[in-house]
């Protein structure tokens, strides 16, 4: 997808990833801009009378009974982005940034925030030109809109503060804007208001979210199922029969899709009969069970961001009669419980994956394999601190899933008394991905090892065009070898590779 058309038609997940994530460009419908023009009138007449309107003529926040002179009205929002441009910590990666600017762009082609076109087109600029703005880490409560971030993309706007080029340097706001054609703009009424009131960051960080959580499910599933073939367990717990008693939506997806993975395994094959054992360990035989709730949980949060996708968030709100009114449609509540749920979510779903890499690992419990899997055990220790390392993710990311969202700290002179922490539930559930493709890139690693031990016996065809793949970035058995790099590579492989098309 080259370019994503902000015009009558409601947006996708799809369209927030491709401009985020890989660059597409923005184009802006010309009815847009009109209708946009249109509602601006709106705001233009509240601007010059004598009444009270917060946001136009007032104070904001606990200032909001402060009344703002017309003289000082344009002040009054440059003023707002300078001090809400508070953020401090690292930088925010550049496809969470590009993410909250489109959305914010989206919320603002409602013609609902009484803006100017002119304020539209220049973030179109911004992010067709690949400029974007530094943000840095915290600063936002997730309630009165992720403020400090996108405060810092406001500031870009009006030429000031830091951005990332095209090039990914660090300069100048002014220069760069000067070095790509586009001229700063003099905030009017409103318009800082509408630039810093929205769920934008948050809600951005969720959609991205889900598109990598859909992946490791996907890749959690086949590299399970590998596992399973590793051990010498059986895929008759994977049947369609068996789950329909339980019907659970994802569980069912799991299940089916471990069982095509096995489905014509010769390793399952060559013990098909006279096996003793009666079932396998949980984190084999209920793997479709977990998975499956992620996926559910995955569902869940995908309907809400959904929601949250085509809604328009600003206070206050320009309605359908002309008039403005106040609401609370800001607060990330809604956002923030399901960026929770998804970090618990998973961290289990690394959790169970870690269990059977212990599994594959310890030759008491492996059904013939070696110690650690390794060449010579004794002299080599084979992959036995590559599980260490997965532990102590699984490790921080339970520590990373206690909840965001329970966490309120009252803002403002206590007008602001209840917040979200939505935007702190996104950074963390950021690093729980980061940390999950980790996680499966050592069991993809253990479990094709285990694999090719179980030679002469071959694995599934599914399975054996994978591991043709995986064998050119990651070497199987062999003497003990610097192994950092090759779980950087297999962390890379499950990043990047295609899972849900793997199996048919």
């Amino acid at each position: 997808m080259s370019e994503v058309l902000l015009g009558d038609s409601q947006l996708t997940f799809e369209d927030v990833v491709q401009v985020a994530r890989y660059d597409a460009s923005v184009s802006i419908s010309d009815s847009v801009l009109e209708r946009v023009r249109q509602s601006r009138s709106v705001i233009d007449d509240m601007a010059s009378s004598d009444v009270a309107v917060y946001g136009v003529s007032t104070g904001f926040g606990a200032l909001e009974s402060q009344s703002i002179g017309k003289e000082l009205r344009g002040q009054l929002q440059k003023s707002l982005i300078r001090s809400h441009a508070a953020g401090v910590g690292a930088y925010v990666e550049t496809e969470v940034v590009r993410a909250m600017m489109f959305l914010r762009l989206k919320t603002m082609a409602s013609a609902r925030t009484g803006v100017r076109a002119e304020i539209l087109t220049t973030y179109q600029a911004l992010l067709n030109e690949h400029i974007t703005p530094a943000v840095k880490e915290y600063g936002s409560l997730g309630c009165s809109g992720d403020l400090a971030p996108l405060a810092q993309c406001a500031l870009t706007v009006m030429g000031e503060g830091e951005v990332w080029n095209k090039d990914g340097e660090l300069v100048p706001s002014a220069v760069a804007l000067a070095e790509a054609g586009i001229t700063p703009l003099e905030l009017v009424e409103k318009e800082g208001l509408a630039l810093i009131n929205g769920t934008d960051g948050m809600l951005g960080m969720l959609i991205l979210a889900i598109a990598d959580i859909e992946k490791l499910c996907d890749a959690a599933d086949v590299i399970a199922a590998m596992s399973v073939d590793g051990l010498m367990g059986t895929s008759a717990v994977f049947r369609d029969v068996v789950h329909e008693l339980r019907p659970h939506a994802g569980q069912k997806i799991s299940a089916k899709r471990m069982f095509t993975v096995l489905k014509d395994s010769g390793i399952l094959a060559s013990h098909s009969v006279d096996d003793t054992r009666v079932q396998d360990s949980y984190s084999l035989r209920c793997a479709p069970q977990v998975h499956g709730a992620v996926r559910d949980t995955l569902a869940h949060a995908a309907s809400v961001a959904g929601v949250e996708l085509n809604s328009i968030i600003d206070n206050p709100v320009i309605l359908d009669d002309g008039t403005l009114a106040s609401n609370g449609n800001f607060h990330g509540a809604p956002v923030a419980y399901v960026l929770d749920f998804l970090a618990i979510a998973l961290t289990d779903l690394g959790s169970i994956a870690e269990r059977r890499t212990d599994r594959l690992l310890d030759h008491h419990r492996s059904f013939g394999l070696p110690p650690f899997l390794a060449d010579d055990a004794g002299v080599d220790s084979g992959l036995m601190i590559a599980q260490y390392t997965q532990a102590g993710l699984v490790s921080e990311n339970k520590r990373l899933s206690v909840p965001a969202s329970v966490d309120s700290i009252p803002t403002s002179a206590m007008q602001e008394d209840h917040v979200s922490m939505g935007w702190h539930a996104a950074r963390k559930l950021r690093k729980v991905i980061d940390n999950s493709y980790y996680i499966f890139g050592v069991e993809l690693t253990a479990a094709s090892r285990a694999i090719d031990l179980r030679a002469p016996h071959k694995p599934s065809n599914v399975v054996q065009k994978l591991l043709a793949r995986f064998r050119q970035v990651v070497p199987g058995v062999g003497p003990d070898r610097y192994l950092g790099p090759e779980l950087e590579a297999a962390e890379h492989f499950v990043r990047t590779t295609d899972w849900r098309n793997i199996v048919s």
